[in-house]
């Protein structure tokens, strides 16, 4: 053998050693009582290891799990990034929805129970799922509370409607059985259709143009519009050719574009850290962002992070409409996001709400504000994370009072301010006062009760000075 062959063996020969040692342990453990429910996990070598962690959820049509090609031989790609990776083999649920579900809920439980033996960040653990295995992957990202939902999502060619002419009527029928042409099932497990802005983690879609098993633009498309209306983060990207589940196989033509665009988009998603400061933002439209587009980005909890950098953790818990006053029209304590905020075990929290208690609709019951407010302050008070709690006063609103359907800033100042003043000095919660900083045409939307993109950059400014100050 020529002696430039010898050394063109010798370095691929490195080069597999060097692939092969990506991963320090591989590790099976079950996940299901009956002990049918395995998680395969693959850890990074300890210092290539990012913190960063993905449960994957091959496909099958609910019939079987593609756990190779849609599974375990992901490992080396995500391990070589330093991501550790686990891979599901769920049971099948023959029917019964809630088998594989449960599954993949306790698949990610166990992930962030065990951060620490696995030098996993609690905060950076996504799911991945291909086919059947998207819908189960976008159903946890979805419907499950925050202790089991991901921090990202990462679908291939997914199965997202269960109408049986949109997506893919052998995953519905395995799924949800002689229920699978029940429309109240359909729309529910219609994945598209139970997005929430902020809640819903930030996803990445891939599929092939022409997929005909699972048809693009009813499912992958359709979740990608879904989030993309409600101001999530998400990316797609579409191939030309390739059908149907190709997953991890070479003989994709575009295997090397489609990981290049994976990675690139990975590498761009934020990655809190550890130990990270949590800040829970609570509270309505202007919390949410609303009229804003793409608020995700560019809503105030969004610019706060930007202000306070990587050292805090900042989530978003806004709802537009709703009121501190449980008797109000859209009360804020009966909203999921509101569970979301505590699950969340803030360090800080920052409260605004107020605005909407003052149409008077809401404001007929004034006399339980107080009490409301000191509902939740007690609430965040009794968290283990014992949160620093901080009340922002409503907003100047130059809106002009018609209906009692209407905003009233005449009762924002003389009534709800001074209860919250006073609510403020009580439980020694610092008070964020932005009225006058935000009381500039140029900072507000044309409706005169919403910061536009320029005034939320203002609010994350003031809200970031007052958490940085103590």
């Amino acid at each position: 053998m020529k002696k430039r062959n010898v050394l063109a063996l010798a370095a691929s020969m490195m080069m597999l050693t060097a692939t092969a040692q990506s991963t320090a342990r591989k590790f099976t453990m079950s996940v299901s009582d009956d002990g049918q429910a395995i998680l395969t996990g693959y850890l990074p070598q300890t210092e290539k290891a990012t913190g960063r962690a993905v449960v994957i959820c091959p496909g099958g049509a609910y019939w079987a799990v593609a756990e190779n090609h849609e599974g375990h031989d992901w490992s080396e790609y995500f391990n070589s990034q330093g991501i550790a990776c686990f891979v599901l083999k769920y049971r099948l649920p023959k029917g019964n929805r809630n088998i594989p579900i449960g599954d993949a809920k306790r698949a990610m439980k166990t992930v962030r129970d065990s951060a620490d033996v696995w030098h996993v960040n609690p905060y950076d653990v996504g799911i991945m799922g291909s086919s059947a295995g998207g819908h189960l992957a976008s159903t946890i990202s979805t419907h499950t509370d925050l202790a089991y939902r991901p921090n990202f999502t990462i679908l291939f060619y997914p199965v997202i409607s269960l109408d049986g002419a949109k997506g893919h009527v052998g995953s519905a029928k395995n799924l949800l059985g002689k229920d699978f042409r029940n429309p109240t099932l359909i729309k529910q497990y219609s994945n598209h259709l139970r997005v929430r802005g902020h809640a819903t983690p930030p996803a990445i879609i891939l599929m092939s143009s022409d997929d005909l098993s699972v048809p693009p633009v009813t499912n992958g498309v359709a979740y990608y519009s879904a989030m993309r209306s409600k101001g999530n983060n998400c990316a797609m990207y579409i191939y030309p050719t390739g059908g149907h589940g190709w997953g991890f196989n070479k003989s994709f033509k575009f295997h090397d574009e489609m990981l290049a665009n994976l990675t690139g988009w990975l590498n761009q998603l934020p990655s809190p850290a550890k130990d990270a400061v949590r800040v829970a933002c609570i509270g309505n439209s202007i919390t949410d962002g609303s009229g804003i587009d793409m608020r995700e980005r560019y809503g105030y909890p969004a610019r706060l992070q930007e202000v306070l950098g990587k050292g805090y953790n900042v989530k978003n818990f806004g709802v537009g409409a709703r009121t501190m006053l449980n008797k109000g029209n859209y009360p804020y304590m009966k909203e999921p996001a509101w569970r979301d905020a505590l699950d969340f075990q803030p360090n800080v929290a920052v409260i605004k709400l107020g605005t909407n208690d003052s149409k008077a609709v809401n404001w007929q019951y004034k006399d339980e504000f107080a009490t409301d407010m000191q509902q939740m302050i007690d609430s965040l008070k009794a968290l283990p994370t014992k949160p620093k709690i901080y009340l922002a006063l409503p907003l100047v609103c130059g809106m002009e009072v018609k209906s009692d359907q209407d905003i009233n800033n005449t009762t924002i100042e003389e009534e709800v301010i001074p209860i919250i003043r006073k609510l403020a000095k009580k439980n020694k919660c610092t008070l964020i006062d932005m009225r006058e900083d935000l009381n500039k045409p140029e900072l507000m939307l044309k409706d005169k009760i919403h910061p536009n993109a320029k005034g939320t950059a203002v609010m994350a400014r003031k809200v970031a000075e007052a958490i940085s100050s103590k």
